[in-house]
Formats: structure tokens, C-alpha cells, sequence
């Protein structure tokens, strides 16, 4: 008997990571993961679901714990042998008012979003099997024109661009902040934007390994910006519902017969590296 499949969903406790779990609830053929920081408010969570009559199941998992990704992995790999399904969700925005100088808003938005992200990648991509699909939450503020240096863009673009490099630049970006170069050096004034240029274009990077090393597996990596969605991330102020908001993620796990492209709320393709980004 085959085993059934198995989808994870990181922080997705609340907002749009909330409403991924509830679509997979509703259409997925196997086991829904969500994960959550804080355990009390992940089986809240998953509580909420089962009074919708939807049934998800729940594992602690910080991405920005090594010993917590582990423990996850460690998990799914005894318990279930594999993974089908992995949305990369978890993320951090610092909000307009913080008060946290940009350094360290810089620090810890790309140890969170890029770093971690990349972390646990590195840690469950072993456990894909054939034919899984990886979503990456990516933003509107994720497409490559939100970088203002035209050298940077044609770095962050490159067909040899590599994980390491991509970490690097991540880096580049950080130590700027911390100088207080990141205007003069071309990378403007928004780190979560920084971030999440890195997470597309670790996305496309993950899709061209996967084509390159494993072809016959038919392993699938997209990105995705869900919209301007009423989440505490957007201080309750975006226009779209959790349930549209979730409707690009679901679309690139369930629907999409595509691999390595950058889709946008609406679930149309749009070309990552445009000289501009659609209206949000």
C-alpha cells in the first residue's frame, strides 16, 4: 500500500499561512502539516480547523531553530518516510513604525526570511519524493525591479547564479545596513523587499538543481506573492481576504503545470525580472 502524501505548511498558525492549511485541508490528497513557533496558538489553530469540520495535523517547528528543523525532519522522515508538499510561509516584516534601527531590522528580516527559509530547505529537500512541489512565498516587494542598482539586479539575474553567491549577496546586504551604505550601495530602503528578491531568486535557483541533478524526478519550485492581505503582517490594512490571499500558494501546490516562475495573486505568470512589477 502506498504511503499517503504529505504537505507542510510553515507558520501557519495565522494570516495567509492559516488559510494555505485550510485550502490543502479542503483539496489535498494526504496528511496536512501545520507548523507553528509556538505550540499553544498552532493547535489553536488546528482546532479552529476541526470546528470547520477540517482535520490538520501539528508540529512544533521554529525555521530559525537548527534543533527544531531537525527535530521536524527527523519526525517526517521516521513517520511518514517522505514529503510531497513544502510552503515555505514563515516570514517576518518589521512594521513602518519600529523602532529597531535599519541594521538591525536588515539582520534579522534576511536571517528570518532568506536564511531560515534556506535552512530549512537544505534540511527537507533530501525527503522530496518524486513529483513533490515547493512553494515559495515571495511579495510584489520580491520582484527584481524593487532593487534600485541596475548592477545588482544583473547579479541577482544571473544564469550562474548559485546558492553560495545568492548567500553572499544576502550578506553584502546586511553589512551595508550595518554601515549604512545600503541606499549608496544600490539596495534602497527596504529590507523585507531585499529578502524576499532573495527568496525568488532562491526559488528559481532550486528549480534549475533540481532540472539539472534529478530531471527525471519532476520536482517543482515556484514563488508566489499572495497579494495585499488583512493579516497582522499588513497591519490589518490590505484589501484581499486570508482565503484570496492564499489563492497564488495553492494555486503553484495543487494546480500549476509550470516550474520555476513567479506567481501573482491572481495565479497569471509574471516575468520575474521585468523591467517592472504589475499593480499590486
Amino acid at each position: 500500500m502506498a504511503s499517503k502524501k504529505v504537505a507542510v505548511v510553515t507558520g501557519g498558525n495565522k494570516g495567509i499561512g492559516f488559510g494555505i492549511v485550510k485550502g490543502l485541508c479542503e483539496r489535498f490528497d494526504g496528511e496536512v502539516y501545520l507548523t507553528s513557533r509556538d505550540v499553544t496558538r498552532g493547535r489553536d489553530a488546528v482546532d479552529k480547523l476541526k470546528k470547520l469540520g477540517l482535520k490538520a495535523l501539528y508540529h512544533q517547528l521554529d525555521i530559525t531553530d537548527q534543533n527544531s528543523i531537525d527535530s521536524f525532519k527527523e519526525y517526517i522522515k521516521s513517520k511518514h518516510g517522505g514529503l510531497d508538499l513544502l510552503v515555505n510561509n514563515a516570514a517576518i516584516a518589521f512594521k513602518q513604525t519600529a523602532k529597531e534601527p535599519f541594521s538591525i531590522q536588515a539582520k534579522e528580516t534576511i536571517f528570518v526570511n532568506y536564511f531560515s527559509t534556506l535552512k530549512l530547505c537544505e534540511a527537507l529537500f533530501p525527503l522530496l519524493r518524486n513529483n513533490a512541489r515547493v512553494v515559495n512565498l515571495s511579495s510584489s516587494l520580491g520582484h527584481l525591479s524593487q532593487i534600485p542598482s541596475v548592477d545588482l539586479r544583473s547579479k541577482f539575474n544571473s544564469k550562474d547564479l548559485d546558492i553560495p553567491t545568492l548567500s553572499k549577496l544576502m550578506e553584502k546586504f546586511v553589512k551595508d545596513a550595518e554601515a549604512n551604505r545600503h541606499k549608496e550601495e544600490g539596495w534602497g530602503n527596504s529590507a523585507y523587499s531585499v529578502s524576499k528578491v532573495g527568496v525568488s531568486a532562491l526559488s528559481i535557483i532550486q528549480q534549475r538543481m533540481f532540472d539539472q541533478e534529478a530531471p527525471n524526478r519532476n520536482i517543482v519550485v515556484n514563488h508566489v506573492h499572495p497579494g495585499y492581505v488583512d493579516t497582522d503582517m499588513t497591519s490589518h490594512m490590505g484589501p484581499l481576504t486570508i482565503d484570496e490571499g492564499a489563492r497564488s500558494a495553492l494555486f503553484a501546490a495543487l494546480d500549476a503545470d509550470f516550474k520555476g516562475k513567479y506567481v501573482w495573486y491572481d495565479c497569471t505568470v509574471v516575468e520575474w525580472d521585468a523591467p517592472n512589477a504589475p499593480s499590486q
